[in-house]
């Protein structure tokens, strides 16, 4: 690790802190007062070479002097938690495991330099939750260590596990699924798909097999893109749901488009429900599965990004009133994309006023990235400020 990038945080943090990253996208980081020291982009820890190579940036992060405490992510597997504790033992240090979504919304405290609790909006693709579920669309409150779960998107199943995310299809038969509609999977996704294939996830679906619950933003961007046809196999990560926000950008662009959300309202344990706008999407194509017209997909599109901002928006301002919070911090991968957050920001404009409500002020990433590579941040800031018994036991 030669020429280290380092990061300068308006407030310094309490302790020194190494903290090892995510497994997607990879950068551990080391903290030191308000000075942040990153190794390079390492990869995904699926790959050996991408392993030996945060060992070799942690070796030398360890070199720039002492750590009080090591940060790591929630899920034990990962390779990056288990080099943690590997070298939280080495050095004498305490090991803090870190939930992904609650390091993404305190690495945009710590950016900012906030220091008062935030309302956030962790949007992304997959993270370890604390019940042992992939999340990845998560309402939280967070105040650096101390943080809560206020509520998610609309659970969907994941039809063949990690088979799901690579082909977007599957999670549009999920949503199918999630809209008592598991019947349609093989009308409308098998002349596309093929038969065989629809219904092997058809049935999946139906007995629960293989098919593991989230809450995650970017699997319902994909059942979205399943729904309106880009839905085959993605050659790269989030493939579908860009293509989704180019589509919907260019139908926006003519300033005499206008768009009406669909309302997507907050169920039970503060679910945000997303199948209305699934139904919406659904009405929008053939339902015997014959192509998309372009221009019907691009008009869906545009309705997804609008409704889902819009629901994303009332939903946060309901968490600020309740919490008497005054910042949204918008946090993980789907903020990426510059369409939600421009509508998000629309959205909270109009809402706020009329609920009487002040407009909150938004942290989003900047110098720091609000995907994975910039996770370990989010990890150190909160083991910064992680209560530690005289024992050195978190």
């Amino acid at each position: 690790m030669t020429s280290a990038a380092t990061t300068v945080l308006p407030r310094p943090a309490p302790r020194r802190v190494l903290a090892f990253g995510a497994w997607l996208k990879n950068t551990a980081c080391r903290l030191d007062g308000n000075t942040v020291t990153w190794s390079p982009l390492h990869g995904d820890l699926a790959e050996p070479v991408q392993c030996q190579a945060l060992e070799a940036s942690v070796a030398q992060l360890v070199a720039a002097g002492p750590v009080d405490v090591i940060a790591h992510d929630l899920h034990p597997d990962f390779f990056s938690s288990r080099l943690a504790a590997a070298w939280a033992d080495r050095l004498g240090v305490p090991a803090v495991a870190v939930q992904h979504h609650h390091a993404h919304i305190a690495a945009l405290q710590a950016e900012h330099g906030v220091s008062t609790p935030v309302v956030g909006l962790a949007l992304d693709g997959v993270g370890l939750g604390t019940d042992g579920t992939a999340w990845g669309g998560e309402l939280l409150w967070v105040d650096a260590a101390r943080w809560q779960r206020l509520g998610h998107l609309w659970p969907l199943r994941l039809p063949g596990g990690d088979a799901a995310a690579r082909e977007p299809w599957r999670m549009a038969a999920a949503s199918l699924q999630a809209l008592d509609r598991i019947d349609d999977i093989d009308t409308r996704l098998s002349p596309a798909h093929g038969a065989t294939a629809t219904r092997l996830v058809a049935s999946l679906l139906s007995k629960g097999l293989h098919s593991p619950w989230t809450s995650s933003a970017g699997r319902w961007f994909d059942a979205a893109a399943g729904a309106l046809g880009l839905g085959a196999r993605q050659a790269f990560e989030a493939q579908a749901a860009i293509q989704l926000e180019h589509d919907a950008t260019g139908w926006l662009a003519s300033g005499e488009r206008d768009v009406h959300p669909v309302p997507v309202p907050v169920g039970p344990e503060g679910r945000l429900d997303l199948r209305p706008l699934m139904q919406a999407l659904w009405q929008r194509v053939d339902p015997r599965g014959g192509p998309v017209d372009p221009s019907v997909r691009s008009e869906a599109a545009a309705v997804f990004h609008v409704s889902l901002a819009h629901g994303l928006a009332q939903w946060a301002l309901q968490a600020l009133q309740r919490h008497d919070a005054h910042t949204l911090a918008l946090g993980g991968g789907c903020f990426f994309n510059r369409l939600l957050v421009r509508e998000l920001s629309v959205a909270l404009e109009r809402l706020a006023p009329a609920a009487g409500l002040p407009t909150p002020r938004v942290l989003q990433a900047r110098a720091v990235s609000c995907g994975d590579a910039g996770l370990a941040l989010g990890q150190a800031w909160v083991a910064a400020h992680e209560p530690i018994t005289p024992s050195g036991v978190v």
